[in-house]
C-alpha cells in the first residue's frame, strides 16, 4: 500500500518510506491511499483480532508470519475491559511494560523499524508529554542499530513518568528540554525537515506522527467493541481521552475499517483547541496549559490534519462523529473521587477526563467505553491528594524505575541547540 502526505504536496511513498521518515518531505503527516474494511475482526482472542486489523493495515507489504509474530510480540498482555457502573465500562490500556496504552503502538513501532532496517542505524526522536517516552524508551530499549532521543518538557511531566525514560540508558537518551510540550514536538519537526542533518544522519520519529506508532492502536478498539458485544447489545459510545489526537484517530481508522461505534468523544483538559473547532469550525492552536492530566497538555495536536484528510475538510462530518468536552483541573479532582466514592474505581487524571465526559454524554440505548490509558500509580501524588481514602499500590515495575539512577542531557528550545547534538551523535 502506499501513503500519500496530509499536505499534498509529496510523492505517494512506501510503507516503508513512510516508516522510517516519519514525517513527509512536505511536513505533511502519512495516510494510507485506502482504509480496508475489516472482515470477522470481532469475536476472536486479542492476538486474532489485532493479527486481522494489522493484515488489513500492512498485508501487502509484509509477510503474513512475520507481521503475526510482530503482532503476538507487541501484544504479550492482556487489554481487558471492565464494568464501571451500568452502561459505563472501562478499557484499561495500562498492563503493558510501562503501564500506559502507548505501550501497543510503541512496541509494534520498534518490531516494524527493526524489520525495515536491519543493518542500518536509526535515530529515533520523540517529543513526550509523560507516557510517549517511557513507552518508546522501553519499546526501543536493547534493540540492536537504534538509537533512542527522548525530548521531554522540563519539571512538567511526573517524577513516575520521567524515571521511566531517564534511567535506563543504553541506547535511550533523555533530552530535558527548558520549554513545553509544544517546543519539544517543534524541535523534533524542525529535524525531520533539515536536509542537510537527514542526509547524514538516518532520523525517524515514534510519535503519533508516525504512522507505525498510530495504526496499531485500533487493535484495542476492534478488541473493546468485541469484548462490549458480549455483555450489551446497546449501541456503542467510545470516549478517549485526547491530546495529541493520535488516540482518537486510530479509532476513527477503525470505524472506517468497519468497527461498530456510533460515534466518539473527544475529552479534553483545558486545552481545548479541538472542542473549539467543533463548536465554531474555527482551529486556532496556542501554548499549551499545564495541568493534571499532564499527557493532554496540547496545544497544536499534530494528528488534526490526519482528521481533516479523514473527513474532506468536513466540518460538518467531522462533527457528525465526534462531540467534544473539556475539563478543568478543579473538575478531573471532582471526578476522581466521585468515581471512587460511588463505584470504588480508581481513576488516572487523564481516564477522569473519558470517564465524565462519558458519563455526560451517554444517552438512552447506548453503552460507552472510556479508556484508561495509564495506571493511577503513574500519578501517584495527584491521585493520594485528590482521593485520599484510596489505597493505590505502587507495581513493582514502577517502583524499579524510581530506583534508577536520572541521566539526562539539558537541552534549550533552540534547535541550533538540538542540530548540534544530533551531530555529535553521528560521531
Amino acid at each position: 500500500m502506499r501513503y500519500y502526505s496530509t499536505n499534498g504536496k509529496a510523492p505517494l511513498a512506501s510503507l516503508e518510506t513512510a516508516v522510517v521518515e516519519g514525517l513527509a518531505p512536505d511536513r505533511g503527516l502519512y495516510m494510507p491511499e485506502r482504509i480496508n474494511h475489516v472482515q470477522g475482526a470481532e469475536g476472536g482472542s486479542l492476538h486474532e483480532t489485532a493479527c486481522r486489523v494489522a493484515e488489513a493495515y500492512f498485508g501487502e507489504d509484509i509477510p503474513e508470519a512475520e507481521l503475526r509474530a510482530m503482532v503476538t510480540d507487541t501484544l504479550s498482555f492482556p487489554i481487558p475491559l471492565v464494568r464501571v457502573k451500568d452502561n459505563v465500562y472501562s478499557l484499561e490500556l495500562f498492563h503493558g511494560p510501562t503501564l500506559a496504552f502507548k505501550d501497543v503502538g510503541a512496541r509494534f513501532m520498534a518490531r516494524m523499524l527493526r524489520h525495515f532496517r536491519r543493518s542500518e542505524e536509526v535515530n529515533v526522536l520523540v517529543a513526550t508529554s509523560g507516557d510517549t517516552g517511557s513507552a518508546v524508551a522501553n519499546g526501543f530499549l536493547g534493540v540492536e542499530g537504534i538509537r533512542v532521543h527522548v525530548l521531554y518538557p522540563k519539571g512538567k511531566v511526573s517524577k513516575i513518568q520521567e524515571s521511566q525514560f531517564t534511567t535506563l540508558g543504553q541506547n535511550v537518551t533523555a533530552l530535558e528540554v527548558d520549554g513545553t510540550f509544544d517546543d519539544c514536538q517543534a524541535l523534533v519537526k524542525q529535524a525531520f525537515m533539515d536536509d542537510e542533518l537527514k542526509a547524514s544522519l538516518s532520523l525517524t520519529s515514534a510519535n503519533s506522527i508516525n504512522v507505525a506508532r498510530l495504526l496499531p492502536q485500533s487493535f484495542y478498539y476492534f478488541h473493546a467493541l468485541s469484548q462490549l458485544r458480549r455483555l450489551t447489545d446497546k449501541e456503542a459510545v467510545v470516549s478517549v481521552p485526547s491530546g495529541n489526537f493520535g488516540n482518537l484517530t486510530s479509532g476513527l481508522f477503525g470505524g472506517r475499517m468497519g468497527l461498530p461505534v456510533k460515534r466518539f468523544i473527544a475529552a479534553n483538559n483545558r486545552n481545548d483547541v479541538f472542542l473549539e473547532y467543533l463548536q465554531t469550525g474555527q482551529y486556532r492552536p496556542r501554548p499549551s496549559l499545564q495541568t493534571l492530566a499532564n499527557a493532554m497538555d496540547v496545544g497544536d495536536p499534530s494528528n488534526f490534519a490526519r482528521i481533516l484528510a479523514l473527513y474532506g475538510n468536513s466540518h460538518k462530518a467531522i462533527t457528525q462523529d465526534i462531540s467534544g468536552a473539556a475539563y478543568s483541573d478543579e473538575q478531573i479532582s471532582e471526578t476522581m473521587r466521585q468515581c471512587y466514592d460511588e463505584t470504588g474505581y480508581l481513576l488516572d487524571p487523564h481516564g477522569a477526563c473519558g470517564y465524565r465526559a462519558l458519563c455526560e454524554g451517554l444517552r438512552d440505548g447506548e453503552a460507552g467505553i472510556f479508556l484508561e490509558t495509564a495506571h493511577p500509580a503513574k500519578f501517584l501524588t495527584v491521585v493520594e491528594e485528590r482521593v485520599p481514602r484510596a489505597k493505590v499500590d505502587l507495581p513493582e515495575r514502577l517502583q524499579a524505575f524510581m530506583r534508577g539512577r536520572k541521566q539526562t542531557v539539558p537541552m534549550s528550545r533552540r534547535y541550533d541547540d538540538l542540530r548540534e547534538y544530533l551531530k555529535r551523535c553521528r560521531n
